[in-house]
């Protein structure tokens, strides 16, 4: 096997409604709701960092701004801040992206869909592999974070990679589901990948989350495979017709995943990543412990 090309680039589709979470996403998007006191798409561009990317590439809408605002440098701030001492806070607002590391930021005029947004960024990623990380989707580990999971394996194997996790049968009509076969190394080989399929339907039980590490080649099958599910061009359809000439390996994430594009997902999310800050756990625990005594929980 030839040396895979390295993966450098990565794309944040950004540009969603975020319509679960109205009111507040009718002027902040949904990418920017904090769990605890960091935004969802920082967590994402912080994985990204972590697998060595050098460029990101943000797809968005025309009215998010403030995403952009996040990642840029606010003097003003950063001033009030160095002047009263506050030099934790500076750290945490101050170079969140290094220097070494792009940013493009691409308008997705209409919303038609994941696949479209993906096509979106063709003019910047041309055919070199790349990756793509949904930020409402968090995977929260120990170890390796999910992107470097799955880069691990583009580089043991060369094949793109997406990863899954295994979901109650009665909800696959909420996921893309693979059919794999497992291959003498243990990867699993996708076979067929549908989307959002009913339950005596679904192929299996492994359903794709959100992250991808594919060829360039998904781009041309994505400019061809037309609208699917929901009226909307699917990042799953084009990956499912580009197996038939690149392999697709799926790979079960290591970590908890929690599914931020959900009330109940963000709310479970908040709870779990507020164990880590130790200035506030003492206090989240004794106040959850209140709430289920007062439910007749314990």
């Amino acid at each position: 096997m030839s040396i895979p090309r390295p993966i450098r680039k990565a794309v944040f589709p950004v540009a969603g409604m975020g319509t679960r979470f109205l009111p507040a996403t009718k002027s902040i998007p949904k990418e920017m709701l904090p769990i605890v006191d960091q935004p969802l798409i920082q967590y994402a561009v912080e994985e990204a960092l972590e697998a060595g990317l050098e460029t990101l590439i943000f797809i968005t809408s025309g009215r998010k701004h403030t995403i952009s605002d996040h990642f840029d440098s606010d003097f003003e701030l950063e001033t009030k801040l160095t002047h009263s001492g506050k030099t934790d806070l500076l750290g945490r607002i101050k170079d969140i992206v290094p220097d070494r590391v792009d940013r493009v930021y691409v308008t997705q005029t209409e919303a038609l869909g994941l696949g479209h947004a993906i096509l979106c960024a063709e003019s910047v990623i041309g055919n070199e592999p790349f990756a793509i990380l949904l930020a409402d989707d968090m995977v929260k580990n120990d170890g390796p974070g999910a992107l470097s999971q799955m880069i691990g394996v583009y580089e043991q194997t060369g094949s793109s990679v997406i990863g899954v996790e295994e979901v109650p049968p009665e909800r696959t009509s909420s996921y893309g589901i693979v059919g794999v076969q497992e291959d003498e190394a243990g990867h699993k080989s996708v076979q067929t990948m549908v989307e959002k399929p009913r339950p005596e339907d679904a192929p299996s039980n492994l359903g794709v989350i959100g992250r991808y590490v594919l060829d360039g080649s998904v781009f041309r099958y994505l400019r061809t495979i037309g609208k699917g599910s929901g009226g909307e061009i699917q990042l799953t359809d084009g990956i499912a017709a580009m197996l038939q000439d690149h392999p697709v390996l799926a790979l079960p994430l290591e970590g908890e995943r929690y599914d931020c594009g959900s009330r109940h997902g963000f709310i479970e999310a908040t709870i779990k990543y507020a164990m880590d800050h130790d200035d506030i756990r003492d206090d989240m625990l004794d106040h959850m412990a209140g709430l289920l005594e007062s439910h007749g929980r314990i």
